[in-house]
């Protein structure tokens, strides 16, 4: 593994079963891991749309969540904006863990392509 490794930077909630297992992934394999508790501190609305822009709004939508079913956001046609807009006024909304590796992002558990950044040289 490269020592020049950037920092993964893991959005979620501390109790969410997906955020743990993320931070578990990247612990076992002894990378350095910063995360950022939802419940303390929000997520800075520039980057919660990085990772809309990069993977689309409707990506980091739940549409199996509690919040999203009560709010009845599925009898709603919303576009990315106003997808963004709800997300940053209500963390619920979001599929967790949202993962940054430099320019990279993921969303929701994605061990593969975890793994590949693992892999990746240094200068990628």
């Amino acid at each position: 593994m490269p020592a020049q490794l950037a920092t993964i930077q893991v959005f979620g909630l501390e109790n969410d079963q997906s955020t743990r297992a993320a931070l578990r992934f990247f612990k076992e394999r002894r990378v350095a891991i910063s995360f950022v508790d939802l419940r303390k501190r929000a997520i800075a609305p520039g980057e919660l749309r990085r990772f809309a822009e990069r993977l689309g709004a409707h990506a980091l939508l739940d549409e199996t969540s509690r919040a999203y079913r009560d709010a009845g956001l599925a009898y709603l046609r919303m576009d990315d904006p106003v997808i963004v807009e709800r997300l940053l006024n209500d963390v619920r909304l979001l599929r967790l863990p949202l993962v940054r590796h430099g320019n990279e992002v993921t969303v929701g558990r994605a061990e593969p392509t975890w793994t590949a950044w693992l892999k990746a040289p240094a200068g990628a």
